[in-house]
């Protein structure tokens, strides 16, 4: 405030590196000695964030900001995301990557004489909806304190959206490049936050690394170095397989050459059948390679077991009382892979999401969908006396 604020009448509150998060009303009171309030005045002030957008596979992005003052030599600035984790870090006139937390580094870049041209902009390569978040700079003095400061918000959008019902034989989650890929690279289909559904490497396919839900499930081109095409097939896709899913290729020492996502959305499949009907069917067909110690149960939400195959034989026992002598499965489910539920005689009271789980011995899941059955209430024939006519 004025050192003479008193005198000459100036009340005004100066804010350095107003922020976003010092958008509010602000209250200046002037009161006496015996507390009696002269003065009352309101400001309302709202500081807006830099929103910065970009599509998911982008070579790069530009988070803006440029030093409105020159900078002194011994100036440390420092780039930290919304967990106050270290993006980017240059101090003593040079850059320090070992000060970066291992999920930015080699991704990021700043001007090298940033502190003469006073562009504190930082490039972040290969973006995904992963670095969604904001960011901030930070200069500081010698002494550690803050001479500039400045949020940014990165926004970051999927291209590509894929839907399809959960009754597709396949379906296919595109990625291709134009660039000349070196024979070592590591091409990695990665469901969201990091399970693996795919990997190549060293001219095939890694089955040996892949989560065991997409094992025999995935198939990509047999040359895809060659052709520049790195798509996913996915066969027998559930609604459990709906994530964003990303496609990275690393060269042989880690770092990373390129990212691309895809958003798939496999709709839960819904089974309508009127009350009365002999009975209905729940759908679940998959790849007929499920081993033959698999076990599977169909539960009715989270807690009623509504069918339970162990042991390549139906488990009566371990049923719910409600269900007992009403199901039936193949078989031979694990051949053929049918893992569809028949249930005779269904009610509107059966209304309800059922999901099948596909455990092998170790009690890894194999395979999982999710079915919404609605039974409708019988439709009532009320037969009318026939009008006669003289």
């Amino acid at each position: 405030m004025d050192k003479n604020l008193l005198r000459i009448g100036d009340l005004s509150l100066t804010l350095r590196w107003p922020t976003d998060r010092d958008s509010t009303i602000y209250t200046c009171s002037v009161t006496n000695r015996a507390g009696k309030i002269l003065m009352k005045k309101q400001v309302q002030l709202h500081v807006s964030i830099q929103q910065v957008e970009v599509d998911s596979g982008a070579e790069s992005v530009l988070l803006p900001y440029r030093a409105t003052k020159n900078l002194p030599r011994d100036a440390k600035v420092e780039w930290t995301d919304g967990d106050g984790k270290k993006v980017h870090v240059y101090k003593n006139g040079s850059h320090h990557p070992g000060e970066q937390i291992h999920f930015y580094r080699t991704r990021t870049k700043m001007d090298e004489n940033l502190l003469k041209t006073g562009d504190l902009s930082l490039t972040l390569k290969h973006p995904t909806i992963g670095d969604e978040n904001i960011y901030t700079c930070r200069v500081f003095n010698r002494d550690r304190a803050i001479l500039m400061f400045k949020r940014v918000k990165l926004q970051v959008k999927v291209q590509h959206q894929i839907k399809v019902d959960s009754d597709v034989e396949s379906v296919l989650l595109p990625c291709r490049t134009t660039e000349n890929l070196p024979g070592d690279v590591r091409v990695e289909w990665i469901k969201s936050p990091d399970k693996k559904a795919h990997v190549y490497e060293n001219g095939s396919d890694q089955p040996g690394e892949q989560s065991q839900i997409y094992r025999t499930r995935t198939k990509m081109d047999e040359e895809p170095l060659r052709t520049g095409d790195l798509s996913l097939t996915l066969r027998r896709p559930t609604d459990e397989d709906s994530e964003i899913y990303t496609c990275k290729v690393s060269s042989r020492n880690g770092d990373v050459l390129m990212k691309k996502q895809v958003q798939l959305e496999v709709k839960v499949c819904q089974v309508e059948v009127e009350e009365g009907a002999e009975s209905v069917l729940l759908p679940f067909r998959t790849t007929p390679d499920l081993p033959g110690d698999a076990e599977l149960e169909w539960r009715k939400g989270n807690y009623v077991t509504v069918h339970v195959y162990q042991n390549n034989s139906d488990q009566p026992e371990k049923q719910s009382r409600f269900y007992r002598n009403r199901t039936r499965m193949d078989e031979d489910l694990l051949q053929t892979g049918d893992l569809s539920l028949t249930l005779r005689s269904p009610t509107q009271t059966d209304s309800g999401e059922y999901r099948c789980l596909v455990y092998s011995l170790k009690g890894n899941l194999q395979r999982e969908k999710t079915v919404l059955l609605k039974v409708k209430e019988r439709q009532q024939i009320h037969e009318r006396t026939p009008l006669i006519l003289v």
